[in-house]
C-alpha cells in the first residue's frame, strides 16, 4: 500500500476542518444556510489554499581546501587557520501566492550566518493578450542563464566566478517588463525581458541616482519529437555608478593611466552576453546536456578589485575590459540516478594586461588584474525526488606574474609567481520540498 504524502494529509485535514466549521455554523443557523452552500464555501476556501505554494530546500555540506586561509569562490573565503568546514550553504523557505494574472513571492535564506532576504516581489500580467508581465521588487537579474537557474537544480555547487564578480547575490532591486506569448500561441518559443535596477545588489541601499538597464532575449525549442531540447539567448547590461573623486584610471597599452574626472559623473558599466543550452534526451547512454555562456564588456572597479560594488566606492575608479564565461558537459549514467559533471569557467578582469606585465612598476596594475580558470569535476546521486548528494572538486588556476609583490614569501596562498594551492572539495547533501 502506498503511503499518503504529508502534503495530501495536510490538504485532507484542512478540508475536514473547514467543512466541520461550516457545518457547525449551518447547525447554529439552519434557516440561513444549507449543506450545498456549506460545500460551496469549502470549495471556495480550498481554491484559495491551492493558490498558495510552499517550497524550500536545505544544503548541508562539508568542504576541504588545499591550504588554510585561501580566498575562494566555492562558498566564500576560508578563515586564516581554516582549511575544512561544515556549513549550511543555503536554507531556503519560499512562499508563492498566485492568481490567474498575478503572482506574489517572498523567499528567505536561513544559515548559521543568520537570516537574509532572497526574493520579495509581485508580478502582474495584462488581461487582454496575457503576454506582458510587470514585475517589481527583489528578484533575479534578467541577464544570461546561470543567474536564474536555481541553486537547488544547478549541477555545480556555486555559480561561475564571472557571475559572482559581476552580479554578486544574483538578485537586484528594480522593475522589469517580460513579454512571453501564451502557451497556445504559435509564437510561444521566445521571451523578452528588460528592466531598470538600482545596480547595488539585492539587499544594499541605493547609493546614487543612476539606474541600470538589464535586458535578455531568449528562445526555447523542442525538436525531433522532444528528443532534443534547444535554447539560447542574448543579454545586455548598461549602467554604472557615481564618480566620487577627481580622478579615474584607464588602461593604455598594458598599464593604467591617471585621468581627470568630474565628481558626480557616471562611471560606465556595460556587458554583452550570449548563452546556449542543448539536451539530448534519447541517448542510449543517458541524457546528455551541453551548456555555455560568454560575457565581455567594461567593468568599473577599484585598485583592489573588479567586483561590482554594493556601497559607494571611496577611492578612484579603475576601468577594466573584462571577459569570462563557462562551459558544462553533463552526462546521466544510463537510466540510473547518477550524473557526471564537467565544468570549465574563467574570468579575466583585465584583458589588456597579462602575465608578467601585471604588477610592473608604474603600471598601476595589481593582483586585482589576475585571470582565473576553474575546472570542476563532479558526481551527483539523486536518491529520490527530495534528496540529492553531490561530490565536487574545484581545480583553480591563477595567472602568474613575477612582478606582483608577494605579501608573504614562500606562502602558497599569498604569492603570485606560481599557481596557488587553493583547490576545494565539496560534499553536499540537499533536501528539497
Amino acid at each position: 500500500m502506498k503511503l499518503v504524502s504529508s502534503k495530501r494529509i495536510l490538504l485532507l485535514t484542512s478540508v475536514y476542518f473547514i467543512a466541520g466549521i461550516q457545518f457547525l455554523k449551518a447547525q447554529e443557523n439552519p434557516g440561513t444556510d444549507t449543506i450545498t452552500q456549506t460545500l460551496e464555501k469549502v470549495q471556495s476556501e480550498l481554491q484559495l489554499m491551492n493558490r498558495l505554494k510552499i517550497t524550500g530546500y536545505v544544503q548541508a555540506q562539508y568542504q576541504k581546501a588545499d591550504t588554510a586561509g585561501i580566498e575562494s569562490f566555492a562558498g566564500g573565503n576560508f578563515g586564516t587557520n581554516l582549511d575544512s568546514r561544515y556549513t549550511v550553504r543555503r536554507g531556503r523557505f519560499k512562499l508563492a501566492y498566485s492568481n490567474e494574472l498575478s503572482h506574489y513571492v517572498i523567499q528567505v535564506d536561513v544559515t548559521e550566518k543568520g537570516l537574509g532576504i532572497k526574493d520579495a516581489y509581485a508580478s502582474f500580467t495584462e488581461p487582454w493578450f496575457k503576454s506582458a508581465t510587470f514585475t517589481g521588487g527583489i528578484f533575479d537579474r534578467p541577464f544570461g542563464y546561470e543567474i536564474s537557474y536555481s541553486s537547488s537544480s544547478r549541477e555545480s555547487p556555486e555559480r561561475s566566478r564571472v557571475y559572482q564578480t559581476l552580479f554578486p547575490g544574483e538578485r537586484e532591486v528594480g522593475a522589469k517588463l517580460t513579454l512571453l506569448p501564451p502557451k497556445a500561441s504559435r509564437f510561444y518559443f521566445f521571451k523578452i525581458e528588460g528592466g531598470l535596477f538600482n545596480g547595488s545588489g539585492p539587499t544594499a541601499v541605493e547609493f546614487d541616482s543612476y539606474k541600470d538597464f538589464i535586458g535578455h532575449v531568449s528562445f526555447f525549442k523542442n525538436m525531433m519529437n522532444e528528443s532534443i531540447s534547444l535554447s539560447g539567448g542574448l543579454s545586455y547590461y548598461n549602467g554604472g555608478w557615481r564618480q566620487n573623486t577627481k580622478y579615474v584610471y584607464r588602461m593604455a597599452n598594458s598599464g593604467f593611466v591617471k585621468d581627470s574626472a568630474k565628481i558626480g559623473d557616471k562611471v560606465k558599466r556595460e556587458y554583452f552576453g550570449v548563452d546556449a543550452q542543448v539536451s539530448i534526451v534519447n541517448n542510449p547512454l543517458g541524457i546528455t546536456t551541453l551548456r555555455g555562456e560568454y560575457i565581455q564588456g567594461q567593468q568599473p572597479g577599484t585598485s583592489a578589485g573588479s567586483i561590482s560594488p554594493s556601497v559607494q566606492p571611496s577611492g578612484d575608479a579603475y576601468i577594466r575590459n573584462i571577459q569570462g564565461g563557462y562551459f558544462y558537459f553533463l552526462q546521466n549514467i544510463l537510466k540510473t540516478p547518477n550524473q557526471l559533471v564537467f565544468k570549465y569557467d574563467w574570468y579575466d578582469p583585465n584583458t589588456k594586461a597579462s602575465g608578467n606585465e601585471i604588477g610592473l612598476a608604474g603600471s598601476n596594475t595589481s593582483a586585482a588584474d589576475v585571470k582565473f580558470t576553474t575546472i570542476g569535476l563532479g558526481w551527483i546521486y539523486r536518491w529520490n525526488s527530495q534528496i540529492k548528494i553531490t561530490a565536487y572538486y574545484d581545480i583553480v588556476k591563477n595567472e602568474t606574474s613575477n612582478a606582483i609583490a608577494a605579501i608573504e614569501k614562500n606562502n602558497t596562498v599569498k604569492t603570485w609567481s606560481k599557481d596557488r594551492k587553493d583547490n576545494v572539495f565539496t560534499l553536499r547533501l540537499q533536501y528539497k520540498f
